[in-house]
């Protein structure tokens, strides 16, 4: 999500310094030029994967219940990273860098974060569909799953950019049909808006994606910056009560340690009893994705996740100077060290740790 400036948090007081943050990080904007392998065609053919990969022992992913299941049936936990903002951070994203994701960190998901503005699609669709697919093939060759995040930010309502969601998700998925590891979270943050108009959103899109690619599962945002209206006061209780109608689909939660208490992980502990839920963002620090790491109450989050195998992806890839990008400063221009620690902060040490403990992906 972040930066040229981090988005919107939650909490009242971050939603004033996202607006700060953005004249501060305005030259953020120019960052490099991405590398040629972050860019090329995606018509290139795509190497099948090893047979050790996630994508090849788990096959075609489906929602079961309020789990995530692979083609054999039985629920599953994803891990992995999400990109910054393609516009800023391609650099970050090399055939070096998803190598070491995918062999090294032992990534199972690359989330690709697509700005709607700030820089991002709205300004280029060509460009940023280009990019976002070849990264998809990317993670394909290296046997990873891929999130194609339709990073809407500010602002927050959905509907905003609802023919722009409509032309990139119909591009995207005409280019990737017949893929199998492909999901698509729909609306990343929605704020500022009621459930019913986020669910009246995803059952617009939802259609466009089905009458393309009838398998893939799709990630609904919720409301609240994805809190399941917790940072708006609600609960999970109004999805719940009222959810999308469409098959196959999960709904999506976001936190920052730093940040969301009690509240927040009780409501992701009753929420996984009763919907499907996929952590599609997180981070150790606070919600604008920088300050001091938690870690403590970061772990409380993982080992309730692993417990209800609960899906997450880390935010984020790059190397940009807030606390929650998990390369020093400088890493990407460098080329690397792309695999170790040497080059990672606090914060990508730790998840990259905990990302590299053993899969549970039972296949009988």
């Amino acid at each position: 999500m972040r930066p040229a400036r981090p988005h919107p948090r939650p909490a009242a007081v971050l939603a004033a310094l996202g607006s700060a943050l953005l004249l501060t990080l305005a030259t953020a904007a120019a960052a490099p030029a991405a590398p040629d392998d972050a860019v090329r065609s995606a018509a290139q053919p795509v190497a099948p994967p090893a047979a050790d990969t996630p994508v090849a022992v788990n096959g075609q992913l489906k929602v079961c219940g309020t789990s995530l299941c692979n083609e054999h049936g039985h629920p599953v936990q994803l891990r992995g990273m999400s990109s910054h903002g393609t516009q800023w951070y391609a650099q970050c994203l090399t055939g070096g860098s998803l190598d070491a994701l995918a062999k090294d960190w032992k990534a199972d998901v690359l989330r690709v974060s697509t700005y709607v503005q700030e820089g991002g699609y709205e300004t280029d669709p060509r460009r940023f569909t280009e990019l976002a697919s070849s990264l998809i093939e990317q993670a394909t060759e290296r046997g990873m799953y891929v999130i194609v995040d339709w990073h809407m930010l500010d602002p927050g309502d959905p509907m905003v950019n609802l023919d722009n969601a409509r032309a990139f998700f119909t591009d995207i998925a005409r280019r990737h049909q017949g893929k199998n590891n492909v999901l698509y979270e729909i609306a990343n943050e929605p704020s500022h808006v009621s459930w019913s108009r986020v669910k009246d959103y995803a059952e617009r899109i939802i259609p466009v994606i089905r009458g393309i690619d009838a398998d893939a599962p799709v990630l609904v945002g919720t409301r609240g910056w994805s809190s399941l209206g917790v940072s708006d006061g609600s609960d999970e209780s109004e999805v719940v009560a009222d959810p999308v109608d469409a098959p196959n689909i999960m709904y999506t939660f976001h936190f920052y340690a730093a940040s969301h208490g009690d509240a927040y992980l009780s409501a992701l502990s009753r929420a996984a009893g009763r919907i499907p839920v996929f952590v599609t963002e997180f981070g150790t620090q606070n919600s604008a994705g920088e300050g001091p790491d938690d870690f403590a109450q970061s772990a409380r989050y993982l080992d309730l996740m692993a417990a209800k195998k609960i899906s997450w992806v880390n935010w984020n890839f790059s190397d940009d100077h807030r606390s929650g990008a998990v390369f020093a400063p400088g890493t990407c221009a460098a080329g690397g060290p792309w695999t170790g620690t040497s080059s990672l902060k606090p914060a990508g040490v730790w998840v990259r740790d905990r990302m590299r403990t053993p899969d549970d992906f039972p296949t009988h």
